[in-house]
């Protein structure tokens, strides 16, 4: 059969679709794992799993994470609180100095991007005091905290991660790991009505997963995504609450499960997984009665698993337009385009 050549899953690293059978969680143990806004939520789910099963965790929050990292260690396990502002740069800085210092190993092996907010700050699609002659600046706390700082600690974990390297005395069979997983939502697949920050925030983030995923693999970094459904946690206001009345909320135990299988595995690179509420359906997706026999539960499904091996019909046409034009101008248009470029700070000085 010829090789598709659209299909680069090979050329990125892609691992294979996900086998969402049993997995083992110990493959978290002694890995130095930051995960930011730690102190509640997923991120709390996260923390205590994990350090109960070895990992040294680095809970970073603007909220005080202390009692919780003191319980962690009161239960046996390994974890250390760092105050941070994922919104200020030099914060964010400061926290992975500081997470090096307290790794064991003085190395880091994952960054768990989950800081976020809902909507915060002012509303979108309602501007106020455009009778002023200077408005006021707007405040877009949640793309500050959902995109902002998403990407710094995406931009410092690029800097952290590939100095990771496999200890030469290794007795307690240790796997080092260079792994980001970052935290979308839903609402990075699908608009959520009225909250445009929130949604414009999400969608950020799975673009910064589908950018990374193609070219992370050169620094020996791999990248995942966990996009929730309403998960049952305190992220969701009242407000939010009424409107899925009748409906059915995801379990955060289910999105820390997910969490928990990419991060144990080593292997799982470029993979994104939806959480949902647990339900029972069939192979064309139709929900059935909760006590239909011979048939499990599922809350979780991947999703974004072909973008390498297919793409919609117009991006396919395009690029291979763009490339026929390439091929038709050659080394003549290389070139060509290479003294335009050269003599473009000359030209455009002219054209003024």
């Amino acid at each position: 059969m010829a090789k598709d050549r659209n299909n680069v899953v090979e050329a990125v690293r892609q691992s294979p679709p996900l086998d969402m059978g049993p997995y083992d969680p110990a493959g978290v143990s002694g890995k130095t794992i930051i995960i930011t806004g730690g102190a509640s939520g997923f991120g709390e789910g996260f923390a205590r799993n994990w350090a109960a099963h070895g990992a040294n965790v680095i809970i970073a929050d603007i909220s005080n994470g202390q009692p919780l990292a003191e319980e962690i260690r009161k239960a046996g396990g390994t974890a250390h609180y760092v105050r941070c502002d994922v919104t200020n740069w030099q914060s964010q800085v400061d926290m992975f100095r500081e997470a090096v210092k307290l790794s064991p190993r003085g190395t880091i092996d994952a960054v768990v991007c989950n800081a976020g907010i809902t909507d915060s700050g002012n509303s979108f699609t309602d501007p106020v005091g455009m009778d002023k002659e200077e408005p006021p600046k707007p405040v877009f706390k949640t793309i500050d905290v959902n995109l902002i700082g998403v990407m710094y600690s995406t931009h410092l974990a690029m800097h952290w991660l590939p100095l990771n390297e496999k200890p030469k005395n290794n007795p307690g069979g240790y796997s080092p790991d260079r792994h980001i997983l970052l935290i979308g939502s839903v609402a990075s697949l699908v608009p959520i009505p009225l909250l445009v920050q929130y949604g414009a925030s999400k969608h950020a983030v799975l673009g910064l997963f589908r950018s990374l995923r193609a070219t992370s693999f050169v620094k020996g970094i791999r990248i995942n995504l966990l996009c929730p459904y309403f998960i049952d946690t305190p992220l969701i206001p009242p407000a939010g609450r009424s409107l899925l009345l009748g409906g059915a909320m995801g379990k955060p135990n289910d999105v820390v499960d997910a969490g928990t299988r990419l991060m144990a595995d080593s292997t799982i690179h470029g993979r994104a997984l939806v959480i949902g509420p647990s339900v029972k359906i069939d192979d064309e997706w139709k929900l059935l009665p909760e006590d239909t026999p011979d048939i499990d539960n599922v809350a979780v499904w991947e999703v974004l698993g072909s973008d390498f091996i297919e793409v919609d019909a117009f991006t396919r046409r395009f690029v291979s337009m763009l490339n026929a034009v390439e091929r038709v101008r050659g080394w003549y248009g290389w070139g060509y385009d290479l003294v335009r470029m050269l003599a473009y700070p000359v030209t455009s000085r002219l054209r003024r």
